[in-house]
């Protein structure tokens, strides 16, 4: 049993810092020096630049570690009870990009949940697989797709028993949860792994009443963002491998080419002390918790204009709490109002708003008094109103294929044509709303009616994306249709 007090990487910077060292390597900021002769940059950077160090003697190295950052890397695999742990220093991006080329080949089939992160559909790309799409389940109420079914999985391998690897997203952007567990158990009956991108589940393993985690579900290979729900700093990630289904070294391999050669002791540090906050994690705090969000959804639930979501069958992720508009205000709109009063959500859609609540502990001070106090404020004049009933997506199939394969997409050429005119033309580009960085468009894939429907309300509601240069233009990238496209 391992010590979870300790905190082998900041613990070292610390120590190293208090030596008063003289820098003649890399960073050039040389701990902070070249910023004193102005102030406002030193105020803000003097501390963390003081432990803004690189692979010195006595300060290990993350693409081969032997000392505090292997202390640390294992000290997180025993939290999370699993074979293998690493400390990701360029998002869970680099987590995901990492897993899928470990676990795949050229050509291999695999199947892949639609509403994934646009990470996963980069690596599928450089991996030069064949990805079998899974469509989401559909929850009416709150107007957003959910995690794939246990029976659409069946499906998909009666189908295609060849396939080498399931990937999937666990929970969804806004808490929601599958059964992951079953889903593992089937997959793991084929001897096929299953790959989770868990970059809003970091904090699950503290245990009731949040869901199980995708590790405790059976997955074999887990990508979490620690900064989303943990106290580490942005692009702070881990990954887990708790299998032999997958290669650890390929794994190494994949990171070793992907993160950068030069990782970020901060970042790193914030990692060490991230998985500290968990182990030392209590009932107790668990408890206040769950009280103070039971008191924020209470207080939100007497504002007339909206509604607080539950969760189907009562289970997701509590730090989510996501509010429907019951006026004629979008969720965008809704979100714009709270900004005006300094709330700041992390996402809204045509009908929501997400707010993600911090992961306190026993008589943690946050905002939530105010936090109240300023949405009944800002929202005491909206009016209800009989919120009409838009086309959502459909499900034609639950289980789809590329139209043109990555393999064969720099065969064509491309055109720019209006997005009404794009319906069952081959979209040549991703077009992706974000947050929450899921696609609603594939490169690679046909365009429907419903996704020209959704796609003209995101843009007119004013959502942001990446991709999709000309939509303020009111143009969509399509590949021309040829005789060898088959159009």
């Amino acid at each position: 049993m391992k010590n979870q007090n300790r905190m082998p990487i900041f613990e070292a910077l610390i120590k190293h810092r208090n030596s008063r060292p003289t820098s003649f390597h890399v960073p050039g900021h040389k701990y902070g020096v070249l910023l004193q002769h102005r102030p406002e940059e030193e105020n803000y950077f003097k501390d963390v630049l003081k432990i803004d160090a690189t692979e010195i003697t006595g300060l290990d190295d993350l693409h081969s570690p032997d000392g505090i950052i292997q202390e640390a890397e294992e000290l997180l695999a025993e939290l999370y009870q699993v074979k293998k742990s690493f400390f990701l220093i360029n998002g869970s991006t680099v987590g995901n990009l990492a897993m899928i080329m470990a676990a795949c080949e050229q050509d291999d089939l695999i199947l892949v949940q639609r509403n994934c992160h646009k990470s996963v559909l980069n690596a599928l790309n450089l991996a030069k697989v064949r990805p079998v799409f899974l469509d989401p389940d559909f929850v009416h109420h709150w107007k957003i797709a959910s995690g794939v079914s246990l029976d659409t999985v069946e499906q998909a391998f009666s189908r295609f028993p060849s396939a080498k690897a399931i990937i999937l997203t666990y929970p969804n952007y806004y808490g929601l949860v599958s059964d992951l567990k079953e889903i593992s158990k089937l997959a793991h009956l084929y001897n096929i792994p299953v790959l989770v991108d868990e970059a809003h589940g970091s904090h699950l393993i503290v245990g009731e009443p949040f869901p199980a985690s995708a590790i405790q579900c059976g997955a074999d290979v887990v990508v979490q963002s620690a900064h989303k729900t943990l106290p580490a700093m942005t692009m702070g990630s881990y990954m887990h491998v708790n299998s032999d289904l997958v290669s650890i070294d390929k794994i190494r391999e994949y990171l070793q080419m992907f993160q950068s050669s030069s990782p970020s002791y901060p970042i790193m540090a914030s990692l060490d002390l991230a998985r500290h906050y968990l182990s030392s994690y209590k009932k107790a705090d668990c408890d206040f918790l769950n009280k103070e969000i039971a008191r924020f959804k209470k207080e939100l639930a007497v504002i007339p204009s909206i509604e607080v979501l539950d969760f189907p069958s009562k289970i997701g992720d509590l730090l989510k709490i996501t509010i429907q508009s019951k006026s004629g205000l979008s969720g965008f709109e809704l979100q714009k109002l709270l900004e005006k009063e300094g709330i700041y959500t992390e996402l809204a859609d045509s009908y929501n708003v997400l707010f993600i609540f911090p992961l306190l502990k026993e008589n943690h001070v946050y905002p939530i008094d105010e936090t109240i106090m300023k949405i009944k404020r800002v929202l005491a004049d909206i009016k209800i109103e009989h919120v009409r009933e838009e086309m959502v997506m459909t499900i034609d199939t639950r289980i789809s294929e590329l139209a043109i394969p990555f393999s064969e997409m720099a065969k064509y050429e491309t055109k720019e044509v209006p997005i009404d005119e794009a319906e069952g033309k081959v979209c040549a580009e991703t077009i992706i709303p974000y947050p929450p960085g899921i696609p609603l468009l594939q490169r690679g894939e046909q365009i429907t009616e419903e996704k020209i429907i959704h796609l003209n309300r995101l843009v007119g509601g004013g959502s942001r994306f990446h991709g999709g240069l000309l939509l303020d233009k009111g143009l969509l990238k399509v590949f021309i249709e040829t005789t060898a496209f088959g159009g």
